[in-house]
């Protein structure tokens, strides 16, 4: 019986001491991976002898490939034969795997970077020759010293035929990885400084895409269109019906592919819905009226030259192109998506609410049935935007908070909407929202089918001064957030609406704006700052002064200033 006992013992003293060791393994595991340690710089692996880890090339794989490329650069070869180099490394990454790329990415920051000794060096002569006759010399020296061997190693790789294709593939893939690799971004910002100048306007081609373009090239409208979807060959034809103009940047290194296309509709008034313009059965409008010229889509093709600026140029040669072929064009504006808005409304739908007085609070959550409504009462109302009518409280909130969205919702002094940010940078003005303007589902995700017309003024001053930018129909006008003249851009709005049936832009009396289609967006004088709430004109807080005065409907809305918003014959002051 002692023996067993015995036995027992010892077995169980065994099996803790056997367990013990596994439990401290299995700890020292979960530490080993809580603590990774951090990847190897191309440095430390040339110098190794084994890959370590997640490491694609090995050691002696990665000398070769860094020898190749300091081949490439190197001082004795031509530019000729510099090309010729880059072409062979071109064509083993084109068969190379995705992390093997990532290795030669490193490469190139890592081991092509500009030489700190000598910038240092370059820095203090500068420094010690300011204010003599040896400054100018030692500026240059300083700005040579900051030239890296990675830029001539990528001006290389631009001279062998395809090699511009490569180099701008190159970036479209790099790009979605500098978030999770922070060594990768001098290799980008190289990139980009190289792109802004090989890709300037002046080197680029502006050419017209027709239905008689090669069919090449039209595919390429289809895989390429960002903003509407071209659903089928019929739907493309129309776009490039004889109403309609489409015009592409063009490079020389990159024969065949267009950067960046804008599509035009030429008609008589500015549109407010996408609709008509994309409804295939439609006759073509009589090119003989039309005096306004719809931008309704534009469209970058080239992921790898992000950050490289065309829209704005585009769109002044197009407007130059227009007004020599169409004398009687006499307005240039846009339709426009409003991309960000839905998402911004959920986040800020409490803190809109807030900004509404009790009578509008009121009238609102009758509208959803909610006695206090709230953020997600007003969300779940705007979900069927498309069935609101026009009267409906919930259909003057959202007009209300998008036109906030665009003119005060700032980042950096900045509207945070992207398409607003290009067009009021260029010098444009909010012209209209649009209610129901794209009721497609992509309209609905976006904006709950908001659209919006932005417009610039023709007539302009021909020498433009310093912080002026150009607008939508390439004139100078003021960027208030360059100029400092004022504090905030849109701080003043004043709303005008529209009957949804109006056939000459009409206008509704001021007496019953909720028979609304549209608003209407104008700057004011400092005396307005409010927007129209519970179907009146409102006055800015603790700033009286401000009339509407006027004969019938066509009545003026006027600032203490006497600066006219909205003239009675119904064109824009100053237009």
């Amino acid at each position: 019986m002692t023996n067993t006992t015995e036995w027992i013992t010892r077995s169980v003293s065994r099996l803790r001491s056997v367990k013990a060791p596994k439990a401290a393994t299995d700890k020292q595991a979960a530490d080993g991976a809580a603590k990774a340690p951090a990847p190897r710089s191309t440095h430390e692996r040339l110098q190794a002898t084994l890959r370590r880890g997640n490491e694609s090339l090995s050691p002696r794989a990665l000398r070769r490939l860094l020898a190749d490329l300091q081949e490439v650069v190197a001082p004795q070869v031509s530019e000729l034969e510099g090309g010729r180099r880059a072409q062979a490394v071109a064509a083993w990454y084109g068969q190379a795997a995705p992390e093997e790329r990532r290795d030669m990415w490193l490469l190139l920051c890592e081991q092509f970077a500009p030489d700190a000794t000598r910038f240092q060096s370059a820095r203090q002569r500068y420094e010690a020759a300011a204010g003599t006759a040896d400054e100018m010399q030692a500026e240059i020296s300083l700005r040579r010293s900051l030239v890296s061997p990675r830029t001539r190693l990528l001006q290389r790789f631009a001279v062998f035929p395809e090699g511009m294709r490569f180099l701008v593939d190159l970036r479209a893939e790099l790009l979605p990885q500098l978030k999770s690799d922070k060594r990768l971004v001098a290799l980008d910002a190289d990139l980009e400084h190289l792109f802004s100048t090989w890709f300037d306007v002046a080197f680029l081609e502006l050419k017209r895409l027709s239905w008689d373009s090669p069919a090449s090239l039209i595919e390429k409208l289809i895989k390429y269109e960002a903003v509407h979807d071209i659903r089928s060959w019929a739907d493309l034809k129309n776009r490039l019906d004889s109403d309609r103009r489409c015009y592409g940047f063009f490079h020389p290194r990159l024969p065949n592919e267009p950067l960046i296309f804008v599509e035009v509709a030429l008609v008589d008034h500015i549109s407010s819905s996408i609709t008509p313009l994309l409804d295939e059965a439609a006759a073509p409008a009589d090119l003989k009226k039309a005096t306004t010229a719809i931008f309704y889509s534009i469209s970058n093709t080239q992921p790898g030259l992000r950050g490289v600026s065309f829209g704005d140029s585009l769109i002044k040669h197009v407007v130059e192109t227009l007004t020599a072929d169409f004398p009687r064009l006499r307005t240039f504006a846009t339709l426009s998506p409003i991309p960000g808005f839905r998402a911004w409304l959920g986040k800020n739908a409490g803190a809109m609410l807030q900004r509404l007085d009790d009578k509008r609070r009121a009238e609102l959550g009758r509208a959803v049935g909610a006695e206090l409504p709230q953020a997600t009462h007003l969300l779940a109302a705007a979900d069927k935007a498309l069935e609101l009518d026009a009267r409906s409280p919930v259909r003057q909130m959202l007009l209300e908070c998008a036109a906030y969205y665009l003119g005060r919702e700032l980042h950096d002094g900045k509207p945070v909407d992207a398409v607003a940010r290009f067009h009021l940078g260029n010098g444009a003005r909010v012209e209209r929202l649009n209610w129901a303007g794209d009721p497609s589902a992509k309209g609905m995700k976006q904006s709950y089918g908001l659209m919006v017309n932005y417009q610039a003024h023709r007539q302009a001053p021909r020498h433009a001064g310093p912080g002026q930018g150009a607008g939508v129909g390439g004139h100078r006008q003021p960027v208030p957030w360059l100029t400092g003249n004022a504090p905030e851009f849109f701080p003043r709005f004043s709303f005008h609406f529209y009957n949804d049936d109006r056939r000459q832009n009409e206008r509704t009396p001021h007496a019953a704006p909720h028979a609304a289609g549209q608003c209407r967006i104008r700057r004011s004088g400092d005396g307005f700052g409010r927007q129209l709430g519970a179907g009146r004109l409102a006055h800015q807080a603790g700033e009286p002064g401000g009339a509407v005065s006027g004969r019938g409907r066509h009545r003026r809305l006027c600032a203490p200033t006497g600066r006219a918003v909205c003239q009675g014959d119904g064109q824009d002051a100053g237009d």
